[in-house]
C-alpha cells in the first residue's frame, strides 16, 4: 500500500522538493524547486547503503539480468539454443535459480537477446549455482555454442525495489518494455521516495512486472519492466497515467536525476515464463 511504501524509507532522507499531497503554490515554487533538483543536496549521514532502505526485505533474492549482442546471421540458431537448454535449467530444483523471462529485442538495439534470472538465496545462491555449472557439460557445451554466435555480452546484479511486485510467470500474449534509467550518483534514495508512490498510477491494467536497481555492473542503474497487449495499449495505458493527479509530479521531479534513459520493446522466446 502507498502508506506502507512511504514507511520503507525514513522520513529523514525525503527529498526537500516532493509535493505529492498537493500542487506547488505557483509557478515560482515549481521553478525554484527545479533549479534546486539541479543541485547536490546537502543528505544526512546514514549508516545503510541504499541497498538496505530501498530493496526488499524479507526476500533475499538476486537478479542477473544479460544482454547478448547476437551475430545478425545467427539469431534463429541462438534462439534454438537458449530454448533447449536454459529451461532445463530453470526446472531442476538442484540450481537455486528461476528463468524469470527472456526475450528477443524487436525494438531498440537489434538482433539482441535478454535475460533475466532470479537468484532465491542471495550471493550464496548465485556462487552455488555457478559452481554446479561447472560440472554440467550439456551448459558447458551450450556456452562454447553460445560464444561463437555473438558480438558482445553483458550483465549486471541487480536487487529488486520494495515497492514493485515480484515478477511472476503470466500468460500471453504480450511485448514487454524494459525502461533502463542511469541516474546520477547518489539520487537513488530521491528516485525511490518518489516511486514508492508513484508505482501505484501504474498498476489499474497489471502493466508492472518489476522494478531493479544495479548492485555490480553499471552502477546507479534503474530498470522498469512493463507488459502490455500490444504497442496501442502501451500507448493508451501510458497516456492514461496523466489523468492521474500525482502522476505528472513524478515526472517533473524525477527527470532531473536521470542522465540517460533508454527503451526496448521485447518479444518473449518461446520458453519465457513471462510470456
Amino acid at each position: 500500500s502507498f502508506r506502507h511504501s512511504h514507511s520503507l524509507i525514513p522520513r529523514n532522507l525525503m527529498p526537500e522538493t516532493s509535493h505529492f499531497r498537493g500542487a506547488p503554490a505557483s509557478n515560482r515554487n515549481r521553478e525554484d524547486s527545479w533549479f534546486k533538483s539541479l543541485f547536490v543536496r546537502k543528505v544526512d549521514p546514514r549508516k545503510d547503503a541504499h541497498s538496505h532502505l530501498l530493496a526488499k526485505k524479507e526476500e533475499s533474492n538476486l537478479y542477473k539480468i544479460q544482454f547478448h549482442n547476437v551475430k545478425p546471421e545467427c539469431l534463429d540458431a541462438y534462439n534454438k539454443l537458449c530454448e533447449d537448454v536454459l529451461p532445463s535449467i530453470h526446472a531442476d530444483k538442484y540450481y537455486p535459480c528461476e528463468l524469470v523471462g527472456t526475450w528477443n529485442t524487436w525494438y531498440g538495439e537489434q538482433d539482441q537477446a535478454v535475460h533475466l534470472w532470479r537468484y532465491r538465496g542471495g550471493y550464496p545462491a548465485l556462487t552455488e549455482v555457478m559452481n554446479k555449472l561447472k560440472n554440467n557439460k550439456e551448459f558447458m557445451e551450450y556456452r562454447k555454442e553460445r560464444g561463437k554466435m555473438l558480438l558482445s555480452r553483458r550483465n549486471q546484479l541487480l536487487l529488486e525495489f520494495s515497492f514493485w511486485n515480484e515478477p511472476l510467470p503470466r500468460q500471453g500474449p504480450n511485448v514487454y518494455e524494459l525502461r533502463s534509467y542511469q541516474l546520477r550518483p547518489g539520487t537513488m534514495i530521491e528516485w525511490g521516495n518518489y516511486w514508492a508512490r508513484a508505482i501505484r498510477y501504474r498498476q489499474h491494467n497489471r502493466e508492472a512486472v518489476g522494478g531493479f536497481f544495479s548492485q555490480i555492473g553499471k552502477l546507479y542503474m534503474v530498470h522498469h519492466l512493463w507488459a502490455y497487449k500490444d504497442l496501442k495499449s502501451r500507448e493508451s495505458t501510458r497516456n492514461a497515467a496523466w489523468q492521474h493527479e500525482g502522476w505528472n509530479e513524478v515526472v517533473y521531479y524525477t527527470v532531473p536525476l536521470i542522465q540517460h534513459m533508454d527503451s526496448r520493446i521485447m518479444i518473449p522466446m518461446k520458453t519465457s515464463p513471462l510470456q
